[in-house]
């Protein structure tokens, strides 16, 4: 297997959860069904706060290129978060200190990127895993602010978007670099099919618990 080969085979193992996530339905999950600009902002903003504060520990935690990747994984997060949080106090009526009411354990995904263990693992998860659920979560964001008539914000989704697949492929690379048997390979599917189910997971109890059907109406 190759850092390529991993990427689909996650992508075919976890189709069903990744197309869900990527449905309309998935920011009424986020946003608990509060549909306006600011709560979707938030909920983007969440996810920049946990990717930032996670990467940040598993840079302290690492060594060489894994140390240098999870470290500039973290500069991109918290610039990605100060960006939104700008774009937040924008808005009418809105907290100007936005930030401070903001926290990243609150973001999907948080609790399973935090008890990833192992270089192999945490690059499977935080390059791989968490950009293909960026992927679909983040171009409902696009939808939702070109709905609103919003292209500025709909153009930071798209950036924010694009930074994500720019991640995926670092993660190709990366794992290339690290993976070198056939247990490796088999620990980084796992550990990127696990950050995919976790967001499933979070996605379908929250839509659950307002009476919502996750599955898609046919």
């Amino acid at each position: 297997m190759n850092g390529q080969q991993l990427v689909e085979a996650v992508r075919e193992a976890q189709a069903t959860e990744l197309d869900r996530l990527g449905s309309d339905k998935y920011l009424i999950a986020a946003t608990g069904a509060d549909l306006e600009r600011a709560p979707v902002l938030r909920s983007v903003a969440e996810s920049a706060a946990s990717g930032r504060d996670t990467f940040s520990r598993w840079a302290d935690e690492a060594t060489g290129d894994a140390a240098s990747a999870f470290q500039t994984a973290a500069d991109t997060e918290t610039a990605q978060f100060d960006r939104v949080v700008a774009s937040l106090a924008e808005l009418p009526n809105d907290d100007a200190d936005a930030a401070a009411t903001i926290d990243g354990t609150d973001a999907p995904l948080h609790a399973a990127l935090a008890d990833t263990d192992g270089t192999v693992e945490r690059l499977a998860a935080g390059f791989v895993g968490r950009p293909l659920v960026a992927d679909r979560t983040l171009l409902q964001a696009v939808n939702f602010f070109v709905n609103e008539a919003d292209e500025e914000r709909a153009d930071l989704a798209r950036e924010l978007r694009s930074d994500a697949q720019g991640r995926l492929d670092e993660g190709v690379a990366l794992l290339d670099s690290v993976c070198e048997t056939d247990a490796d390979w088999e620990r980084a599917q796992r550990g990127a099919e696990r950050v995919v189910e976790a967001a499933y997971e979070e996605y379908a109890t929250a839509l659950e618990a307002m009476g919502v059907d996750p599955k898609p109406v046919c």
